[in-house]
């Protein structure tokens, strides 16, 4: 009786084999890098605004700290973001009649808000207070990434809950001294493990409170 197969079927069943295999990680793989890239999480990606507002001339080259424009921070859930009031403080004064600031203007003479695109927004079911962390000491950059550096503002971290879990399971690791909560640039002294605990035990920080459920799903 004649052979069904020829000796290459041997040859092709274990590339299809492979191949398929291949396929089925790459596909796997492909999947988590998007899920990963800029294109899912934001990270990086600027968002057009009204204003193209420069935190790295505002806070990198003028020196302007946190608190003067989002006054909510350290004792509300959001830090805020600044009324055309905050803006026009300044500029009723300094580059009153540039083109670019037009709708700054606008907004304050019609007594109408500005309609400024939001960059970090967590979805409704999370919980999230701006002044507990920072009464605990976690930084701005922390969260928020380099805003010094970006002349247009870009979402820093892709605030996916196992990022937000890393924090809260190493409190230790991030947290800062009261005075540098502000400051951008990176510590003239990295904070010691000893430090670091230090600091979670005067503040309270609580780790299996961090990692209970309730605590940012209410």
């Amino acid at each position: 009786m004649s052979q069904l197969f020829s000796p290459a079927a041997n040859t092709l069943a274990r590339v299809v084999l492979v191949g398929g295999v291949v396929t089925v990680l790459g596909l796997i793989g492909s999947g988590y890098a998007l899920y990963f890239s800029p294109l899912n999480t934001g990270v990086g990606v600027t968002v057009e605004q009204p204003v193209p507002f420069s935190h790295q001339h505002h806070v990198g080259g003028l020196g302007i700290d946190c608190r003067y424009c989002h006054t909510g921070v350290e004792k509300g859930r959001s830090a805020g973001i600044p009324p055309t009031e905050t803006c026009m403080t300044c500029h009723s004064q300094i580059w009153k009649d540039a083109p670019v600031l037009q709708p700054v203007r606008d907004s304050w003479m019609e007594q109408k808000p500005m309609h400024w695109t939001r960059v970090n927004d967590l979805p409704d079911y999370v919980y999230f207070d701006h002044s507990i962390h920072i009464a605990k000491g976690i930084g701005c950059v922390s969260c928020h990434g380099r805003v010094d550096q970006m002349p247009l503002t870009a979402k820093g971290e892709t605030l996916f809950m196992r990022w937000c879990l890393s924090c809260h399971r190493h409190p230790d690791v991030n947290v800062r001294p009261i005075d540098s909560i502000y400051t951008m640039a990176p510590l003239p002294r990295a904070v010691t493990p000893e430090e670091g605990k230090t600091m979670v035990k005067e503040r309270h920080i609580t780790k299996e409170r961090l990692e209970d459920c309730s605590t940012c799903h209410r």
